[in-house]
């Protein structure tokens, strides 16, 4: 008898336990060997195990019903489209090769300095690709300050993420390059911070960058129409409680605006 033959003779429960160690990519992989594994793979037993042991908590956060035929379908559908919760002030999806969680926080989840003032941000629904029904526009300060936080439990355990403020510049942008913006990250004791430019040219050379194949440390455009500033990374190994997450530019006195803010996104490095 082939081993492949005494393989598939296996019981697709038991076929499905095994698969379920593998990774999503393999699992559907293994469905065009045969009908046996086909089943097998397809079985929600398997798919359960790609999802976060917390997923039927995040589900019931949306803010619409979530319809799924089977766990591989939601599986799916969170790993391609990210799920929109707590009253449409976050985002949570799934990377499909890593099974690690991402999360977005809006810019209405954000706290930043004098956004309630109209004479210095305005509120708007966007009209560029955003997950939100709200971004938030720079009209004109001095002093810009932007700061997210999380429980940190919310995310993948044993994971490298990293931190991402994702923007966009209006072509009325002003003031934004004129001297260094700080972004920082902390973690219980650990912190780093590093200063970064926001220069329009610099922008226009990551967007090349991106067409590339390449990545322009910091900053970079993604393919969704916005722009990414990488606050930082850190490693959740469960001890802490909370990220928080910075970026800042409150050493000039001169007024700057022109800046769209669609929110922080944090997803694994690895």
């Amino acid at each position: 008898m082939a081993a492949g033959t005494r393989v598939e003779s296996l019981p697709e429960e038991c076929l499905s336990h095994i698969l379920s160690f593998a990774s999503p990519t393999d699992a559907c992989r293994s469905s065009a060997v045969s009908s046996t594994f086909r089943d097998a793979a397809d079985s929600d037993l398997v798919w359960e195990n790609f999802l976060p042991s917390d997923y039927r908590e995040i589900v019931s956060r949306s803010v619409s019903p979530v319809e799924f035929s089977s766990k591989k379908d939601l599986f799916r559908r969170l790993s391609s489209t990210p799920l929109l919760i707590d009253g449409g002030k976050k985002t949570f999806s799934i990377d499909k090769c890593t099974r690690k969680k991402i999360y977005m926080l809006s810019a209405r989840e954000l706290s930043i300095t004098w956004s309630t003032n109209s004479l210095y941000w305005s509120w708007k629904k966007p009209f560029l690709n955003s997950r939100f029904p709200e971004i938030v526009e720079l009209v004109m300060v001095c002093w810009l300050e932007i700061h997210g936080r999380i429980n940190i439990s919310m995310l993948s355990p044993n994971t490298t993420y990293g931190a991402y403020l994702i923007i966009q510049l209006l072509d009325r942008a002003f003031g934004l390059d004129t001297v260094l913006s700080e972004v920082s990250i902390k973690v219980g004791k650990y912190s780093i911070k590093r200063p970064i430019y926001l220069k329009r040219d610099r922008y226009r050379k990551g967007l090349e960058a991106s067409r590339r194949g390449e990545e322009e440390e910091g900053v970079r455009a993604r393919g969704d129409g916005w722009l990414e500033v990488e606050l930082g990374e850190f490693y959740n190994n469960g001890s802490e409680k909370e990220v928080k997450m910075w970026f800042r530019e409150t050493k000039g006195v001169h007024l700057k605006g022109g800046l769209l803010v669609e929110g922080i996104e944090l997803r694994p490095k690895e």
